[in-house]
């Protein structure tokens, strides 16, 4: 392309502006469409055009992404290489290509003009930039017109200039879209991986008792704001079936719930865990990592046994409630998040707060809105539904036919301490529905007995019960009653010494039998006196 003599005062004005608009729109926050439609526009300031196309590479083929003055099949066509030797000339020439009018390389374009459209091989100008970024080749930008000297003067310093921040905008606009269809498919894989795991943990507070209707009736209250919740009850009752139902009936549901179990975090990582850390922050801290507050930016952060946080860790996360503000271990920058929380524990948090285990203020930030979840003892009622419920999916994991329990079978149930609530009670009707279908036919109909059962009881549980005691289902009777929390301790006592035995000392596969977190049974056996 031959140079020329320069550009007016107008000329050069009019040039800097488009340039300078093509720039800034880099930055923008466009969408991809928008971005390539504005480059079109700024373009056509100074190319005098009938009509532009802007095509990205895509392996041996330009594909268009934006055109002007073109019909709609223009956009709907693949345009290979090899196929179109103007095309493949300008992806192949450094500099702008200026095709003379009387060559004989077909042009893509014709008939495909909107200014006229009944032409198929009408003569007429056409020009093109190869698009890169870098030394790579992103793209192409075409432009034609019916009047074949239309670009005769055109500086070919300012087409390069307009190639190079058409590329970068093509780059950037498929980074963009790039990063979007990623962040959609998390977004879809966290939503499809919540579905699976509300299914497979049976996410349903099964039971029509009225504690239970109290219950949902406060959950069906508080779903639906941002309010902080505590939710508060025993061992084993369903406090994370609760926050599930709470982030499933939020505005939220659609983003993820992020589970962290305060119990189970070292004091040395937990800080890390939730708020994040930079390269070289600490040993083995090789790269930047986020946090799970940032992890549940616009979605929900699930606090299990909040109880269990580190004192010295709670005015941070005091900040992160109060000031929506997280701070990267070994870095200065505040990161804003927007996270809803929700909050469990097994703790008495006010006694707590007396003794100077847990910080008032935190307390108070996170019981905005508290939730008992009551024990299994004050809702027996719905023992008959919820023990129907665990039987089905047992027989549903083992792949069994159909199932009932015996009436006396219920009736054990019905009446048996349940220290572990609804969570001892799942594991107590999943081992009898596998002892019951032992040398069963597959397929065959099975029925649970009463004798299938390693229930405990009503009143069985004994202060320190020493080894090899008479077992809680035996029918031996003991002494008087105690009070009820030492009761739980006993029972609680003798069934992870048991545990631990049946699975030779390994402490993680006694927790998996016992349905319980590794590192909440090392603290549970601590304040027993298990010496863990």
């Amino acid at each position: 392309m031959k140079e020329t003599t320069g550009l007016s005062g107008s000329q050069l004005t009019d040039a800097l502006e488009v340039l300078l608009d093509i720039g800034r729109d880099l930055t923008a926050s466009l969408a991809a469409h928008d971005r390539y439609g504005r480059l079109l526009a700024a373009v056509r300031r100074v190319i005098p055009f009938d009509a532009a196309c802007l095509l990205r590479l895509s392996g041996d083929e330009l594909v268009p992404l934006a055109a002007q003055g073109l019909v709609p099949e223009a956009m709907e066509r693949r345009y290979p290489r090899r196929l179109h030797p103007r095309l493949d000339a300008i992806l192949r020439s450094p500099e702008p290509v200026l095709f003379p009018p009387d060559s004989t390389l077909a042009d893509p374009f014709d008939g495909l003009l909107t200014a006229d459209p009944h032409a198929l091989e009408r003569i007429h100008a056409c020009l093109g930039c190869v698009l890169t970024v870098g030394s790579e080749v992103v793209g192409a930008l075409t432009a034609d017109a019916l009047e074949p000297h239309a670009f005769d003067d055109l500086d070919p310093r300012l087409l390069a200039n307009i190639g190079a921040l058409a590329g970068a905008a093509v780059r950037t606009a498929s980074l963009i879209e790039s990063l979007e269809r990623r962040a959609e498919r998390g977004a879809r894989v966290a939503r499809e991986l919540q579905r699976a795991a509300d299914e497979t943990s049976g996410a349903v507070i099964v039971g029509t008792s009225p504690a239970v209707g109290r219950l949902l009736a406060e959950i069906s209250v508080v779903a639906a704001s941002d309010l902080s919740v505590l939710i508060t009850g025993e061992t084993g009752v369903g406090k994370e079936l609760v926050a599930r139902q709470l982030h499933s009936g939020s505005p939220r549901r659609e983003e993820a719930l992020i589970h962290v179990n305060c119990a189970a975090l070292p004091e040395s990582v937990a800080e890390s865990e939730l708020f994040g850390h930079v390269a070289g922050a600490f040993t083995g801290a090789i790269r930047d990592r986020a946090g799970k507050f940032e992890v549940a930016d616009g979605g929900s952060l699930f606090l299990d046994e909040v109880g269990e946080l580190p004192l010295a860790l709670q005015p941070k996360l005091l900040r992160a409630l109060q000031q929506g503000e997280v701070q990267r271990v070994g870095s200065d920058r505040l990161h804003r998040v927007d996270v809803r929380i929700i909050a469990a524990t097994n703790r008495d948090l006010p006694a707590e707060v007396e003794r100077g285990r847990f910080r008032a203020d935190l307390y108070h930030r996170l019981a905005v809105y508290p939730i008992r979840v009551p024990p299994l003892r004050e809702r027996r009622e719905d023992i008959p539904l919820l023990a129907a419920h665990f039987a089905d999916e047992a027989r549903r994991r083992l792949g069994l036919g159909p199932l009932r329990l015996t009436d006396e079978a219920r009736e054990r149930l019905a009446s048996a301490d349940w220290p572990g609530n609804v969570r001892e009670l799942a594991n107590v009707v999943s081992r009898a529905v596998l002892r019951a279908s032992a040398r069963r036919a597959a397929g065959a109909p099975l029925t649970v007995e009463a004798t299938h059962l390693d229930v405990v009881p009503a009143g069985a549980a004994e202060r320190g019960a020493p080894e090899g005691a008479p077992s809680p289902s035996g029918t031996e009777e003991g002494p008087a009653p105690l009070p009820l929390r030492e009761r739980v301790d006993a029972f609680q006592r003798r069934a992870i010494r048991e545990a631990v035995e049946r699975n030779g000392g390994n402490w993680a596969a006694a927790a998996r039998e016992l349905g319980m977190h590794r590192g909440n049974l090392h603290h549970l056996a601590r304040r027993l006196g298990l010496g863990r």
